[in-house]
């Protein structure tokens, strides 16, 4: 009986090194799963032991090679593996392995719905005219990034952006026709294949709302208000995020109406909302739940672990989404303000000593260069707090910050 458990299977497709896809493959493992990653990164696996979680890596120079990866997955199934769930936690690989899933016969996940989300422009297109969308354009590769700004100036300032970006990459605020036509001329040139979107700017406080949906029923999981910089980099995450009661039940309504409208009836997404004077308006919705250490902030504020209850929801099982508690939590990530080589990293265990602290991780490595942020992966540590109220925690993740010291060598 134990040899027969030990066969059932999850297959992953693509992971990073650090974040909710590592924290996937772990806790699938946890679970008693044997787990199979499959990626296009040869680096991955390459060192001794860098994933002990990973019962079985196999490289394909494209997974989007669906004859070859389903051929694979026959392969593994004559070998005794009873396959449960094809998942994945980063683009562009979502609504892909929800599709396999449905071709499998495994547990339905609303892989269409997925696959619009997983497209900006798509999004806006299935939203418009809901009160949440906001204005938005698309540049056409027909008229030249001049002409495009020169039709649309009356509705500045934008937001230029990639249409199939995430992590804040290649987000512009114009506030020019000169601006928007730079902007749009170098960001055609950086994505030559791919869609720009000129958005409405919204101005007002930014939420991640975290939700999964198993069935048809919805489940808000965590709505935690983001602290975001200059440049649209999210720094500081509080969690809860502290709503009058009447704008947290117009956030459900919009969250509801949304989902709805994209039809998505089992699966997991994250929503980045604003607040502009007192309406809600949909930044970006993203069909996965959110990277970096998310689902560490998520448990110590409510006791849920989401990764778990995802995986449990994609092999068939009900999820268990209801919050054991409501803990005050902050989480704050770091960055560095010059390039250069790091050298060392210190004050690890002097931060985690501090009363309030429950998780200090430094993602960059000895080695590594480092940049300032251009987007969320140039945040190169995190600390996770807990107290009886949000500003005491962040206090707390100040002090702990204090602790840390980058000794970079200068480029």
């Amino acid at each position: 009986m134990k040899e027969w458990m030990s066969m059932q299977t999850i297959i992953f497709l693509g992971t990073r090194r650090h974040g909710t896809s590592r924290e996937a493959l772990q806790v699938a493992k946890e679970m008693a799963y044997f787990t199979v990653l499959f990626t296009d990164k040869r680096g991955i696996g390459k060192k001794p032991d860098e994933f002990p979680e990973v019962d079985e890596i196999i490289f394909m120079e494209d997974i989007f090679l669906k004859e070859e990866l389903m051929n694979k997955i026959q392969k593994l199934q004559v070998e005794g593996k009873v396959i449960c769930a094809c998942v994945s936690f980063i683009d562009p690989y979502v609504s892909y392995a929800a599709g396999i899933s449905g071709e499998l016969g495994l547990n339905p996940i609303s892989s269409e719905a997925l696959y619009e989300a997983e497209s900006k422009v798509k999004v806006r297109k299935k939203l418009m005219g809901m009160d949440s969308s906001p204005t938005f354009f698309v540049f056409e590769k027909q008229v030249s990034s001049e002409e495009f700004a020169a039709a649309h100036k009356d509705f500045l300032p934008l937001i230029l952006k990639p249409a199939e970006s995430n992590g804040s990459k290649g987000i512009k605020l114009v506030k020019t026709e000169r601006e928007m036509a730079e902007g749009m001329h170098y960001l055609q040139t950086k994505h030559p294949d791919i869609p720009i979107l000129a958005e409405e700017y919204l101005e007002g406080p930014q939420y991640l709302i975290e939700v999964v949906v198993y069935r048809g029923e919805v489940s808000i999981i965590a709505v935690i208000e983001q602290e975001c910089s200059k440049s649209f980099l999210i720094k500081g995450y509080k969690y809860p995020a502290e709503l009058p009661a009447w704008q947290d039940i117009t956030l459900k309504r919009t969250i509801y109406d949304m989902l709805f409208h994209m039809g998505l009836s089992t699966g997991s997404c994250h929503f980045e909302m604003r607040s502009v004077q007192g309406k809600w308006k949909l930044v970006e919705i993203n069909p996965r739940m959110s990277g970096g250490a998310m689902n560490r902030l998520i448990e110590e504020g409510t006791g849920i672990n989401l990764v778990k209850e995802i995986l449990k929801m994609n092999v068939g099982e009900a999820p268990l989404l209801s919050p054991l508690f409501k803990k005050c939590t902050y989480m704050k990530y770091l960055t560095v303000d010059v390039w250069g080589k790091l050298l060392h990293v210190s004050g690890q265990d002097r931060a985690l000593l501090l009363e309030g602290v429950k998780y200090v991780y430094v993602k960059a490595e000895k080695g590594s260069i480092l940049s300032p942020p251009r987007s969320m992966g140039d945040r190169y540590a995190c600390i996770i707090t807990c107290a009886e109220s949000i500003e005491r925690a962040r206090g707390i993740a100040r002090e702990a910050a204090k602790e840390l010291k980058f000794y970079v060598e200068p480029l």
